[in-house]
C-alpha cells in the first residue's frame, strides 16, 4: 500500500496546510492530486461557492455561468472553438474518444506507454510501471491491461506506442494507415512521475496527425491551469484538434471540459455523437471555476511567475541537497510540476527508462519520513508534487530541512 499500514487521516486544510485528525500539521505538497492551483480554502472560491449553493445547485437548464466560464476558456486556451464541460477528466476523454471516432469514422485510437487517460476501459492499458525485472528497453509496445474487469474486447481498438520515440510512432501509423481516429497524449507525461517530452517531440507528433487526417487529443487534465494559463498548448506551442481538462479547472470541485476545433464539436450538436449528464457543467461547480480562473488570470497571469519562480528555487535546493549529501536522486520538473526519483541516470526520458531505473521503494520510504516532519507529498513515485500559489518561501525552506534531517537519517 502506498500509506504503509494505513492513510493518513485528514480534517481540514487551509492555504498550504492540512491538519489530521490528531490536530498533526502538514505542508501539502500533492495539493488534491494538482487539483487546488490556488491551496486549500481559497477565500475567494470558497466565496463563490457559498453563494453559487445558497441560490440552487440544479436548474436542469442553460445557466449563464456555464457560458461566463466557457468564454473565459476561450480567453486563455488557444483552439477553444466550442467548449463541453463533463465531470471528471476521465469523462472527458471518454466523450473525446466516441467524438473522435463518430467525427472521423474510423475505429482505433493510439495511446502512449506510461500515460494515464483516466479509468475508461479503451485507454487502461500500460498506465501502470512494470516490475524493474519486466521491462526492457528494446522491447514492443507494452499493452498490458490495467486492471481486471475490462471489457473483453474493450483493447481491440487501442494501440499502445512508446512516447519520446517518434520512428515507433511513424512506424505504429504506418501500420494502422486509415484506422486511426484519434492519437491522444499528455503534453507531459505525468503517470510517470514528470517525464518531459523531447525536444520538438510534440511538434512532430502533431505534424504526423494533420499528415494522416488523425485527430490531434491533448489531455491537458493533470497540466492544464497548472504550468501555464492555457496549459501545455500555450507553452510548447501547439494546436490540438481537442484537448480536455479537468483537476485544476473545479479547484477542487469536480468540473472537466473538452474543447476544440468548431467542425470537430459540431458532431455532438443534435446528439449525433451523444454526450449527456446530469451534472455536466455544474452549477456550484462552474462558480467555483470562474473564480478561480478569473484569479489565475488576473495580472497577466502572475500567479504563474510567482509559481515557477518558487518551483525554481525550490528544485535547485533539492538538487544542491542532493549534491551535498551524496544522494543518488534527480528532480524532473516542468515549471511548478516535479518529482524526485532515486536514480543514478541524469535523467528519465520514458517508460521503460522509469521502470528500470527508478528506485520507486526508496522514494515512498522517503515520502513516509517526511510526514513525521509534517511534509506531505504522495508517497507514489509514479504520482509528482505541485507549487501552488498558496505556497511560501518559508514552506520551500522548511521542507528542505526536513529532507535534509531525513537523507541524513536524523528522521
Amino acid at each position: 500500500m502506498n500509506y504503509g499500514e494505513y492513510p493518513i487521516f485528514m480534517q481540514r486544510a487551509q492555504g498550504s496546510r492540512l491538519y489530521d485528525v490528531d490536530g498533526n500539521e502538514y505542508i501539502d505538497w500533492m495539493m488534491g492530486f494538482g487539483a487546488l492551483p490556488l491551496g486549500h480554502a481559497d477565500p475567494d472560491v470558497t466565496r463563490a461557492i457559498s453563494e453559487a449553493a445558497a441560490t440552487g445547485a440544479h436548474f436542469a437548464t442553460a445557466t449563464e455561468i456555464e457560458i461566463e466560464v466557457a468564454e473565459l476558456l476561450q480567453k486563455v486556451i488557444p483552439n477553444a472553438e466550442a467548449v463541453r464541460f463533463a465531470n471528471t477528466g476521465t469523462e472527458a476523454i471518454m466523450a473525446v474518444i466516441r467524438l473522435a471516432r463518430g467525427y472521423t469514422g474510423r475505429p482505433k485510437i493510439l495511446k502512449f506507454e506510461g500515460h494515464y487517460h483516466g479509468w475508461y476501459d479503451d485507454v487502461l492499458a500500460a498506465s501502470n510501471p512494470l516490475p524493474p525485472g519486466a521491462a526492457e528497453l528494446d522491447s514492443p509496445a507494452v499493452t498490458i491491461a490495467d486492471s481486471r474487469g475490462l471489457n473483453r474486447h474493450a483493447l481491440d481498438d487501442t494501440i499502445v506506442a512508446p512516447w519520446n520515440d517518434l520512428p515507433a510512432l511513424e512506424k505504429a501509423i504506418e501500420q494502422h494507415s486509415g484506422e486511426i481516429a484519434a492519437v491522444i497524449t499528455e503534453g507531459v507525461m505525468a503517470n510517470m512521475g514528470v517525464i518531459p517530452p523531447a525536444p520538438g517531440y510534440l511538434d512532430a507528433l502533431q505534424e504526423l496527425c494533420r499528415k494522416n487526417e488523425i485527430l490531434f487529443v491533448l489531455d491537458e487534465t493533470v497540466t492544464g491551469f497548472r504550468i501555464a494559463l492555457g496549459g501545455c498548448q500555450e507553452y510548447y506551442k501547439l494546436s490540438p484538434d481537442i484537448v480536455t481538462f479537468g483537476k485544476a479547472l473545479g479547484c477542487g470541485l469536480p468540473v472537466a471540459a473538452f474543447a476544440g476545433r468548431l467542425d470537430v464539436m459540431r458532431a455532438l450538436a443534435g446528439g449525433t455523437v451523444l454526450h449527456y449528464g446530469t451534472h455536466n457543467a455544474s452549477r456550484i461547480g462552474m462558480h467555483a471555476a470562474r473564480a478561480s480562473l478569473s484569479k489565475l488570470m488576473h495580472d497577466h497571469g502572475a500567479a504563474f511567475r510567482y509559481i515557477w519562480d518558487l518551483a525554481d528555487r525550490f528544485a535547485n535546493g533539492m538538487s544542491e541537497l542532493f549534491r551535498r549529501t551524496g544522494t543518488p536522486a534527480i528532480i524532473q520538473r516542468v515549471g511548478p510540476m516535479f518529482q524526485i526519483m532515486f536514480t543514478d541516470k541524469p535523467s528519465i526520458r520514458d517508460y521503460r527508462e522509469y521502470c528500470l531505473y527508478v528506485e520507486r521503494k526508496k522514494y515512498q520510504q522517503f515520502s513516509w519520513k517526511l510526514f513525521e516532519h509534517g511534509i506531505y507529498t504522495s508517497p507514489a513515485a509514479t504520482l509528482h508534487s505541485i507549487v501552488t500559489v498558496a505556497h511560501s518561501p518559508e514552506d520551500v525552506e522548511k521542507t528542505l530541512s526536513a529532507m535534509d534531517s531525513v537523507l541524513r537519517g536524523q528522521g
